[in-house]
């Protein structure tokens, strides 16, 4: 019979990495995105002065996902610099363009993988409500310890 595991407060190596975290939602309070650069075209043409619409949504959507608790305010500069990114794709799309902002976006968890591999979870209501009851219910960690099985070598000292 396998011995009883350790409590998982008593391990001394949790393999988990610094960045895990449950995520909730939260509610994070956009930056105001700052004034865009206008774009010409190679003819001396403006193309654009102010940002695109898609953009735009793209900002919104950012800051109400669960991932913008985690964002440093020095993350701001580098999300601002993806947003122009963005915004160039939308104005003129090229795999450049896309190939930059996947690269850019990797560091943000930004897609589902990218968040697997910064051990970002996103919690749902119900299971932020379950791990609270659960909370208040449950003794305090480390206070209930496993019943040690009979020990199976014990027969053999019966024997002799």
């Amino acid at each position: 019979m396998p011995a009883a595991k350790k409590d998982p407060s008593t391990r001394a190596r949790r393999n988990t990495a610094s960045t895990a975290a449950a995520l909730s939602e939260a509610t994070v309070e956009a930056p105001k995105l700052p004034k865009r650069p206008r774009v010409f075209d190679d003819e001396g043409d403006l193309i654009a002065d102010d940002w695109h619409p898609e953009t735009l949504a793209w900002w919104q959507d950012l800051w109400s996902a669960p991932m913008a608790s985690e964002y440093h305010s020095s993350d701001r500069h580098a999300l601002f610099l993806l947003a122009v990114l963005m915004d160039d794709f939308w104005l003129n799309p090229s795999t450049k363009l896309a190939s930059e902002i996947r690269l850019q976006r990797q560091a943000f968890g930004l897609t589902p993988y990218d968040r697997r591999r910064l051990e970002w979870t996103i919690e749902t209501a119900e299971e932020s409500k379950d791990r609270g009851r659960q909370r208040k219910t449950s003794a305090p960690r480390g206070t209930v310890q496993p019943t040690p099985a009979a020990d199976p070598r014990s027969v053999l000292r019966a024997v002799n």
